[in-house]
């Protein structure tokens, strides 16, 4: 159970940012005891790998917030959250299974290997997210005439990095953040179709005019 929340937060931090949860993950395994990762995903906290991520957050988050631009990297990231969702829920549910696993007598631990039906549930639950936040923002950004998407953007940041922390330190709280994004993307959804909804009636008004 406790697992499975970790992999639900992890990969609901990687829909919003793809870079966020790995950092995580990567440096709380490399400087702390809180995230044991096994051999197969000890990569994340290769300096390499953490020096890598740091600068494609860096790229992401100036990106995320210039108008327009935020919308042509949301198509970029299509592929690459949900990636980072597998790969997050994968790493972080097989470490705290790791964490209550002995070491077996030739030094290696139990639990190495990949669970692809993890990985498969990140995909999906960071793809779910991925949408909603990537069909939210035009909503914001029309709404604002472009001045929200900014402020939206560091929001869904802070979002991603607190759910990514909540996930390793407090799973149990996920129970709430996960029903709290799910709701806001689907208010956001429903909200893009009543604004289009009205763009059709005013175009239909205007021709009915002429």
């Amino acid at each position: 159970m406790i697992a499975t929340l970790t992999g639900l937060g992890l990969s609901s931090a990687a829909g919003l940012n793809a870079y966020i949860p790995l950092l995580v993950v990567g440096l709380l395994a490399r400087f702390t005891d809180l995230v044991p990762l096994g051999s197969t995903w000890s990569w994340l906290e290769h300096p390499v790998t953490l020096i890598c991520l740091t600068v494609l957050l860096v790229v992401e988050l100036v990106a995320d917030k210039v108008p327009a631009l935020d919308s042509l990297n949301d198509v970029v990231q299509t592929v690459i959250r949900p990636s980072s969702g597998g790969i997050t829920f994968g790493a972080g549910a097989a470490s705290v299974e790791l964490s209550d696993l002995s070491v077996t007598a030739s030094g290696a631990a139990a639990g190495d290997g990949v669970d692809w039906s993890s990985v498969l549930a990140g995909v999906a639950v960071a793809l779910v997210l991925h949408v909603l936040k990537s069909v939210s923002r035009p909503v914001v950004n029309t709404l604002t005439g472009g001045v929200g998407g900014p402020v939206a953007s560091v929001v869904e940041d802070v979002v991603s990095v607190v759910t990514a922390i909540l996930a390793v330190l407090i799973p149990i709280l996920i129970l709430v953040v996960f029903p709290l994004l799910v709701l806001t993307g689907v208010w956001a959804v429903r909200r893009r179709r009543r604004l289009r909804a009205r763009r059709r009636e005013a175009r239909d008004a205007a021709s009915d005019a002429v």
